[in-house]
């Protein structure tokens, strides 16, 4: 009788937790809920935090690209990434004269693929920690694994962490990163 409520019980905690996995919210960034059917610019302008991303997007004329078939892994800066860079250079890089140098640092965060965070860990592992991402840009990002986390370095030298990872689109993923990365210029 007692094995008899446990087994119930046990039932019906299994599929509980299946019923909770399966209505998972949807995950939020900058506020708002990043929904897997939309694809990359339909979730971004959602966004809160990554306006000034929306803005570069459309001032370097990648919105049509971004709303393609992909897949494309972005890691996506947050405003206040963008604010981390030296006064003026987001306004200096949103004049049309300077598209082509924004397309370029835009495109250094596109990678062509779904790659998922476990998927890039696991390659920078089996790589003696280090892995080299090909962007869509022309640049190359390192990714390593350090404390559990996914830290990006840049052409420059410089280091984005991924503070949201795996947030799926229907044509790729993001994952949002705390700092521009760069090319070499």
């Amino acid at each position: 009788m007692i094995r008899t409520v446990f087994r119930i019980a046990a039932v019906g905690a299994m599929l509980s937790a299946a019923t909770s996995l399966a209505y998972a919210k949807d995950p939020m960034v900058g506020g708002a809920a990043m929904y897997p059917s939309k694809n990359i610019i339909q979730n971004a302008v959602n966004s809160k935090d990554h306006t000034t991303l929306v803005a570069a997007v459309k001032a370097a004329g990648l919105v049509d690209t971004l709303e393609g078939k992909g897949p494309f892994t972005v890691f996506a800066p947050t405003n206040e990434a963008f604010k981390k860079l030296p006064p003026g250079t987001v306004e200096t890089l949103l004049k049309p004269e300077n598209k082509a140098t924004l397309t370029k640092i835009l495109t250094c965060h596109v990678v062509a693929g779904d790659d998922m965070a476990a998927a890039i860990k696991k390659m920078s592992m089996s790589n003696g920690g280090e892995y080299d991402l090909k962007t869509v840009g022309g640049c190359t990002i390192k990714a390593m694994e350090k404390g559990g986390k996914l830290t990006l370095t840049d052409e420059a030298g410089g280091t984005a962490h991924i503070t949201i990872a795996d947030v799926k689109q229907s044509n790729g993923v993001i994952h949002v990163v705390d700092k521009v990365l760069l090319p070499k210029m």
